[in-house]
């Protein structure tokens, strides 16, 4: 409403006549435009201090306002609060000296409509404190993958404990309760050796999380098919419920190990407690929300096979979504591939999104067709001695050793005891170089030449002729591939790598 400025006469008038409901409401309005004529820049002669009694006219009214009566109104000062403004004001007395225990809030926003006020409530349980500014992009599309893949789980979930309860005899009664009761602790012991069993990979979560993340999910869905099986074959309960939960274990291990490290490339600064925190309140909600649907589904005893068939669809392809939403700094094999081999082809090196983009998410560690080993053993690299002494002058100067063994059809890069940080690095750059050369000579030989995921060339004499090549070209390229991966933000370790453990050690002459 608009306030005009009353004579003398009309303020007593309106203070006899005026309800305390609008008194206090003139009040209010009064020490709002006291906040924003106070708050703006001053004119050359400063205009006379704005009071909230400035005549003397503005009768008491109630508690609240009896206290900025005959009092001058000061900003000292303005602060913020999740996009809320306050103003705060202080009294100055007859001496112009601001009285104790006169500070006086002043809110400069309306209240939130109730939708608001929900949004926000929400927000503040899904989603980070500061957000989106202090996650990465990629959290997002993440998250809502993660919330999807929770969702399906949650629903697989009812239909998983329907059929196992059934099977054991629970709801038809066919056994005692000490018998379901003694199966069923059977069933979760073998899951909890199982997953004590799987936790010794170890490393493996760190530098192929991407792979085992969605490895495990595969796992998740065979266990539950397993479980939904029983149902088909209730004299075999405990095999199968024992086998489902030993792989569902397995695949909980794998969930919870390559948890952390994707939340924390999430992360802006030091706030991955408030990420995980939140990223679970998000997949309790979703699994919630899955369980609540899959109830009222099942009532309908809908068929089991079609049931898991279009769950399991929905579940693994969120879970594939979710980790190629996933961009890691890290170098690991796959991506330390995909950055090498864009560098040798067109010069650069991929960007953080990219690369993560054409990562391989099926290239599981424990695969043995691999195009390079890197830190293999003598013994699978040379059968030939001849093939050793020849490459073997030209790494004199080096910490390792590539080469190409045409009988497993592989590069093998084998590292020298004392081998650093950066010769792993060098030698997994010259093993792709070496494929690289290889392949570029095979596919000029011959096009129809090409043989999947194994290479050949031609005769033991070219190989030499290949390695000094590689040799050239790694001591041309190899700084500048560093330079660009740097400047893009990749972070290189030879750890990621995944070396083997022997090494070349030095004969005594």
């Amino acid at each position: 409403m608009k306030l005009k400025h009353p004579s003398s006469s009309t303020s007593k008038t309106l203070s006899a006549t005026t309800s305390s409901q609008d008194a206090r409401l003139l009040v209010r309005e009064t020490l709002r435009i006291s906040a924003n004529l106070a708050s703006a820049p001053r004119p050359a002669l400063p205009p006379p201090p704005i009071s909230a009694a400035a005549d003397g006219n503005v009768a008491t009214f109630g508690l609240v306002e009896e206290q900025f009566l005959n009092s001058s109104l000061r900003l000292i000062c303005r602060e913020e609060i999740d996009g809320r403004r306050w103003e705060y004001f202080a009294d100055l007395d007859n001496s112009k000296q601001f009285r104790k225990n006169s500070i006086r809030a002043v809110s400069l926003h309306s209240r939130q409509a109730p939708g608001q006020e929900l949004m926000a409530f929400i927000r503040s349980y899904v989603v980070p404190e500061g957000f989106p500014d202090c996650v990465t992009p990629s959290y997002v599309p993440y998250m809502t993958w993660r919330a999807l893949k929770h969702f399906f789980g949650g629903a697989m979930g009812v239909f998983t404990t329907q059929t196992l309860l059934s099977s054991v005899g629970v709801s038809e009664n066919r056994v005692a309760p000490g018998a379901v009761a003694i199966n069923w602790i059977l069933k979760d012991g073998a899951g909890r050796v199982g997953k004590m069993i799987f936790a010794r990979q170890g490393k493996k979560f760190d530098y192929d999380l991407k792979q085992l993340r969605f490895a495990g999910d595969l796992l998740m869905e065979l266990g539950a098919g397993v479980e939904l099986a029983t149902a088909a074959v209730p004299q075999l309960f405990l095999p199968m419920a024992c086998a489902a939960n030993v792989v569902k274990n397995v695949a909980a291990v794998t969930s919870t190990s390559t948890r952390t490290p994707i939340y924390k490339a999430f992360a802006k600064g030091e706030n991955i407690g408030d990420v995980t925190a939140k990223g679970e309140c998000v997949g309790n909600i979703a699994d919630l929300l899955g369980t609540g649907l899959s109830i009222m589904i099942a009532k309908r005893n809908p068929s089991l096979v079609a049931t898991f068939g279009l769950i399991s669809l929905g579940y693994l392809m969120s879970s594939y979504q979710e980790v190629k939403s996933v961009v890691l700094h890290t170098l690991n094999r796959a991506r330390f591939t995909v950055a090498v081999e864009s560098f040798l082809k067109t010069g650069r090196v991929p960007t953080l999104q990219e690369g993560n983009g054409m990562e391989n998410i099926f290239n599981f560690p424990w695969s043995k067709n691999r195009p390079i080993i890197l830190g293999s053993r003598f013994k699978d690299a040379f059968q030939d001695p001849n093939s050793y002494l020849a490459v073997e002058p030209i790494f004199e100067r080096e910490r390792y050793v590539v080469t190409y063994n045409p009988s497993k059809g592989g590069i093998y890069a084998l590292l020298k005891d004392q081998a650093k940080s950066d010769d792993i690095l060098k030698a997994a750059f010259h093993a792709h170089v070496l494929l690289h050369i290889i392949r570029s000579y095979n596919e000029n030989q011959s096009s129809s030449s090409k043989t999947e995921g194994r290479v050949s060339v031609p005769s033991s004499a070219s190989l030499q002729g290949h390695v000094a090549e590689s040799y050239k070209m790694v001591l041309a390229l190899y700084g500048p591939f560093k330079s660009k991966a740097k400047e893009q933000g990749w972070v290189m370790s030879e750890s990621l790598l995944n070396p083997g453990r022997a090494r070349l050690c030095e004969l005594v002459k």
